[in-house]
């Protein structure tokens, strides 16, 4: 078992904020983008905002 600070982590695009490794992630590291659900269905939004 690894500590928290030895995980991988990514920057979330949406919020800007890091998020870690979680066990569920496992086998699609990846393919991980955002940080949460709530971030996943933003993405839209934000990208029709800004056109």
């Amino acid at each position: 078992m690894k500590h928290k600070q030895e995980l991988p982590s990514k920057i979330c695009p949406v919020c800007g904020r890091p998020f870690t490794w979680r066990r569920k992630w496992k086998h699609c590291w990846h393919n991980v983008r955002y940080c949460s659900e709530r971030c996943r269905r933003q993405r839209r939004k934000i990208t029709a905002e800004a056109q």
